[in-house]
């Protein structure tokens, strides 16, 4: 096979249609820039979902990657391993929690907050067994797993995998007293993502995490953040709680801890959290292997120097200012914050899909979600003309658009 479609209709005959892709095949990347199988290059403006934080090929990440590769890949977590320990104290660290619990997805990931904020529960705060009821968000997304989607509000991700599993509440996103009224005996986490991606790249009101926050102190419930996408240095912050100076109880880590090269996922907490976990009653067979650790390791040191954080939050600001000035003329709303942003497009214009197509031809690869809305989430090492380059190539799309 050597053209775009045969790769595509080969695929699209032998594997199940649970994405809608662009039509692009992708043969390899470098930095922010990919190359498809006929030789064209695009932007990559979505970096596999927040996945490629640090560019496609980052040579200390793939480094490490490969040093490891030639030494040890897996034992499991029957035995010690000589990159486990220097994982578990540079995410402590990073995150300044006492300990890490690791998997391998960010569903598992939010799977493991969901068991471990029942299991404090039950076992600290005293809720009575089987009666721990957990608060998530409208529109959130955690996952596709059969317990994530039971409280999902997305009919896509929700409709038709029932019997549901029951212990959550559903409110409002970025109201403080839909929580407030949610909260019972029984409550023993609130879940929430600073930042709601799939939604749209929703920005909840300033103060509101920390409203969370308090609450949930006041209550002795645990607040759960997830930081799947919105973490590790993409919203100009290590942390999107961090714009508000807000440290969850639990944070729920993914995507780009595994440098785009293995997935990597990690809760860390306190160990008057994580330690209600005993041998046995949680685990995986990867999580934590010694090739997903290498990388992770890589990772954070290149979060520890605090250069990627603040590229993110100059070139964030250089993105926010050009795509505001697209208001009027096919966008209606750009929400965001760092080098992620949501854009909504003029529904009588184009859909989200059209304009996405239309950009991938134009040499941007972005990706739409809810109907209107276009993402972009350029890789960090962007360079500041690569990105205003992309801007100007959205701008061309609604202009043909208009015509």
């Amino acid at each position: 096979m050597t053209s775009t479609e045969e790769f595509i209709e080969l695929s699209e005959r032998r594997s199940a249609h649970n994405y809608h892709p662009l039509p692009v095949v992708i043969h390899e990347a470098q930095g922010a820039w990919v190359t498809d199988v006929e030789g064209r290059r695009y932007l990559d403006c979505l970096s596999g979902y927040s996945s490629l934080n640090f560019g496609h090929g980052n040579p200390k990440i793939i480094g490490a990657a490969q040093e490891q590769l030639t030494r040890l890949t897996l034992t499991s977590r029957a035995f010690f391993h000589d990159q486990f320990a220097a994982f578990a104290a540079g995410l402590g660290d990073l995150t300044g929690k006492d300990m890490v619990l690791p998997m391998n997805t960010g569903a598992e990931a939010v799977e493991t907050a969901i068991k471990v904020a029942r299991k404090w529960g039950y076992e600290v705060k005293g809720v009575p067994d089987g009666q721990a009821n957990i608060i998530v968000m409208e529109d959130n997304f955690h996952g596709r797993t059969t317990t994530i989607v039971s409280f999902s509000t997305d009919p896509d991700a929700h409709d038709g995998f029932g019997p549901y599993t029951p212990g959550f509440k559903i409110v409002k996103y970025g109201s403080i007293e839909a929580i407030r009224e949610a909260v019972d005996a029984n409550t023993v986490a609130v879940l929430v993502e600073p930042i709601q991606g799939e939604a749209g790249v929703l920005v909840p009101p300033d103060g509101y995490l920390t409203q969370v926050r308090e609450l949930c102190s006041a209550e002795n419930i645990l607040m759960i953040a997830d930081e799947i996408q919105s973490g590790l240095g993409r919203t100009g912050d290590t942390f999107a709680c961090d714009h508000e100076g807000v440290v969850p109880d639990v944070y729920v880590l993914g995507k780009a801890l595994g440098g785009g090269v293995v997935p990597v996922s990690a809760i860390t907490a306190n160990e008057d959290v994580l330690g209600v976990i005993k041998p046995g009653q949680h685990g995986s067979t990867f999580g934590g292997n010694p090739l997903a650790c290498a990388v992770a390791n890589a990772v954070v040191e290149l979060l520890r120097t605090g250069e990627y954080q603040a590229r993110a939050r100059e070139l964030g600001a250089v993105l926010h200012d050009r795509l505001r000035a697209l208001i009027g003329r096919g966008v209606v709303t750009v929400r965001g914050r760092g080098l992620w942003a949501g854009v909504d497009i003029d529904p009588s214009l184009a859909t989200g899909r059209q304009v996405s197509v239309a950009l991938m031809r134009l040499g941007v690869l972005a990706k739409d979600t809810h109907g209107s809305t276009v993402r972009l989430a350029p890789p960090i090492v962007v360079s500041e003309e690569d990105l205003l380059w992309a801007v100007d190539r959205l701008a061309e799309a609604l202009e043909e658009f208009a015509k």
